[in-house]
């Protein structure tokens, strides 16, 4: 059996127990990617496909580069549409409103580092072919 890397999940936490869940799987939009904070009531998430989760980690370096300034709003079309938002007051965070859900999902800047990483990893395994993996792959 070989792994491509997907499907893939991940836990992200900072210093004070923010946690950050990832999880990623081949979907016929390329991936579908589930961004979840599991330690916060009702654990709101954000399911985002490749399209989505590329806009993500363009918007996750933009915000870092803008805060303590703004950023106009991201949206994401597409088989799971979302707007960025940031937000600077109190805290530097993203925010994520699928419009699916009562509560959208917010992602503190103590996590961006590690989640842009995380993204970096995710969409390379995301846009491979798993076919071409194959021939590739140690024995």
């Amino acid at each position: 059996m070989h792994y491509d890397g997907l499907p893939r999940v991940r836990e992200i936490i900072d210093a004070l127990g923010l946690r950050l869940r990832l999880c990623a799987e081949r979907h016929a939009a390329g991936a579908r990617v589930v961004v979840q904070r599991p330690d916060l009531t009702g654990q709101p998430y954000a399911t985002l496909d490749l399209y989505g989760t590329e806009v993500l980690w363009g918007f996750l370096m933009s915000a870092r580069l803008a805060v303590p300034g703004v950023l106009p709003d991201e949206r994401i079309l597409g088989t799971w549409s979302a707007t960025l938002r940031l937000e600077v007051d109190p805290v530097s965070r993203i925010v994520i409103d699928t419009h699916r859900s009562e509560t959208p999902l917010s992602i503190p800047c103590t996590v961006w580092d590690r989640l842009f990483a995380e993204l970096c990893l995710i969409l390379a395994h995301a846009r491979a072919d798993p076919a071409n993996l194959r021939r590739y792959a140690l024995q």
